[in-house]
């Protein structure tokens, strides 16, 4: 923006001052040196290995000075050194959405002490430590809420813009806006570790990015370059006139190529941002565009990844049976456990001497009596497998109390609600072919898969596999959507790796090229839909500069146009190449008609169990 203001600054003083000799060099002078400035910019271009378009600015400049078109040299070196302002201008304000994920970090906790609260820096909190977040703050680190319930703003960190509210005991993210009451929270991640930080990490990665397609606009300028030199040439030869080569360039400066794919993809990102998405590359948004196949993990993607109870069968009450495995459940990881406690409520009473056996399931004392959960000949003491076989899908869990056998809960994980509304929409985005990739038994994943119409089906697939498979879909290019640690080598591998992060796995959000903050399938139509507009905003974009420029150009080459006002001229096309790229930062019709659409259909619908 400097070298904007010296140069018009000069041209007004000079102009004050009359057009006499003195001015002349000063111009030519302030010319000379911005061409210098280019002619090195071309020359940093070849040494990389690419084609640039900086020679048609320098020759506009020199042509124009050569020819006496001092003035017209002026408008070319202010019409350059102004696109690089406005194009800096249009990427701060399509990357508004990126930065201000940087400007809410949390740089302080406040520590709970016998003592009382006191005040730390955010990177000396550990795991365990008990914090008090004060109204409307920012949550420090991942933690579980202690207080009884907490009303958070979770929309920097997953585009939801209702407030979220939280019980005790639930997981929060840090980043997470705190409501009207002061909350307690214990930490359960260090700063470094929680999810803010991982936001920021790929927020950084998106800004720092330059997409393949900006290489594609310099191709693109090859052609621009070779078209340009052969009308200026033929219209100084048809003419006898120099100043027809110099009225053609100065027409025929390439910023509409330099300035119009980058501010659509930082306009493009910046939108996926604002609706929780996080794309690491401004590379991946040309890949997503052209992705003919997409693949899902099934647990945790295409189903919730929470298991619920579906059978409970016992000759005894079914809360009683309940309220014993829940006690022995308690301090239990184990995903079904998790379900067991939840289902059975809060009034279950402590366990004593509660051991976890591997691979086998649970024993405790539970108001005098021994408890075992878990499998058919743990728990009842036979080491034989059980009789009953549970529907696919579907998992079984026994419960014997004192010895005896009190019941059997049968457990599923259900299909997202919003799952069968999705992989329509996926398919409608233009997507040949889905597919699903997963560890669960064969005849589980084509149940679920049949269920919910998709084309391509592997089951019981350990980590290399799903690679494997990947690399074997078609057509191509292909887009991995999962959320575990066991999907991060196929996230790597695939053409676009997409993580669950909302409760993905670190491994898995390190490894994708996208990052859903939203624990919510159909963000996947609304990425394909938002980088298809994106490319063919940026395209637009190309070919609006590059037309006009033709046409000007043979303006010139016909004499009619001075040079001055050509450049002028140019300046007004780069400008509305710019205007253009930024409507990258708007929804399309396709994704306001998709966005109505997944509104309607989440009102309340009988629940797809048979997982």
């Amino acid at each position: 923006m400097a070298l904007v203001a010296i140069t018009a600054a000069i041209g007004i003083i000079l102009e004050a001052t009359g057009n006499n000799g003195a001015a002349r060099v000063v111009v030519s002078a302030v010319a000379g040196f911005i061409a210098i400035l280019q002619f090195k910019g071309m020359v940093d271009t070849l040494r990389e290995g690419s084609f640039g378009i900086d020679i048609l600015a320098v020759t506009a400049i020199a042509s124009t000075i050569i020819v006496g078109e001092y003035w017209a040299a002026l408008v070319v070196c202010l019409m350059l050194t102004g696109g690089e302002g406005l194009e800096d201008y249009a990427e701060n304000r399509a990357g508004a959405e990126l930065t201000s994920l940087l400007e809410g970090a949390p740089t302080v906790a406040y520590l709970k002490t016998p003592e009382g609260v006191k005040e730390i820096d955010v990177d000396a909190v550990e795991i365990g430590n008990r914090l008090v977040v004060r109204p409307h703050e920012i949550v420090p680190v991942d933690c579980l809420l202690e207080s009884d319930s907490a009303l958070l703003d979770e929309s920097q960190l997953t585009g939801e813009s209702l407030p979220v509210q939280h019980t005790r005991g639930e997981a929060i993210m840090s980043g997470a806006l705190n409501g009207a009451a002061t909350i307690e929270v214990v930490a359960k991640a260090t700063a470094a570790d929680s999810q803010y930080q991982r936001i920021v990490s790929l927020v950084n990665e998106a800004r720092e990015s330059k997409a393949p397609f900006v290489r594609l606009a310099d191709r693109v300028a090859v052609p621009f370059t070779l078209i340009a030199f052969l009308i200026a040439g033929a219209a100084w030869a048809l003419s006898g006139d120099p100043m027809r080569f110099a009225q053609v360039l100065v027409v025929a400066t390439p910023c509409p190529l330099i300035i119009a794919a980058p501010v659509a993809f930082m306009a493009g990102m910046s939108r996926a941002a604002r609706t929780g998405l996080i794309v690491k590359n401004a590379g991946t948004i040309e890949k997503i565009s052209k992705v003919k196949t997409v693949a899902f993990d099934k647990t945790g993607t295409l189903t919730r990844g929470e298991p619920q109870i579906q059978v409970v069968d016992s000759h005894m009450d079914e809360e009683v049976l309940l309220r014993y495995a829940a006690s022995a459940e308690m301090y239990s990881s184990h995903p079904l456990a998790e379900a067991i406690v939840e289902a059975a409520g809060r009034d279950v009473p402590h366990p004593v001497d509660a051991q976890e056996i591997p691979a086998q399931g649970v024993q405790a004392t539970v108001d005098g009596k021994v408890v075992r959960v878990g499998k058919y000949g743990f728990v009842t003491g036979t080491g034989e497998p059980a009789t009953h076989v549970a529907e696919p899908g579907r998992s079984s869990v026994y419960v014997s109390i004192d010895g005896e056998l009190a019941g059997r809960i049968e457990m599923s994980d259900p299909i997202r609600p919003e799952t069968p509304t999705a992989l329509a929409a996926v398919r409608e985005a233009g997507i040949a072919n889905t597919a699903m990739l997963t560890g669960d038994a064969e005849e589980t994943a084509i149940r679920v898969a049949d269920e919910l119409g998709i084309d391509t089906v592997h089951g019981g697939l350990l980590p290399e596999d799903k690679v494997t498979a990947i690399r074997q879909l078609q057509p191509e290019p292909v887009m991995m959507v999962g959320d575990g640690v066991n999907d991060a080598p196929v996230l790597a591998a695939s053409d676009v790796g997409v993580a669950m992060g909302a409760r993905g796995s670190a491994a898995a959000v390190e490894s994708a090229d996208v990052v859903i903050m939203l624990d919510d399938l159909t963000r996947i139509p609304r990425l394909l839909l938002a980088c298809q507009r994106t490319m063919r905003i940026a395209w637009q974009a190309i070919a609006i500069g590059v037309g006009f420029s033709v046409v000007l150009m043979l303006i010139g080459a016909s004499g009619i146009m001075p040079a001055f006002v050509g450049a002028w001229m140019q300046e007004l096309v780069d400008l509305v190449c710019i205007l253009w790229a930024l409507l990258a930062a708007r929804p399309s019709r396709e994704e306001l008609a998709l966005s109505a659409q997944f509104d309607k259909s989440a009102e309340p619908k009988r629940e797809l169990v048979g997982v």
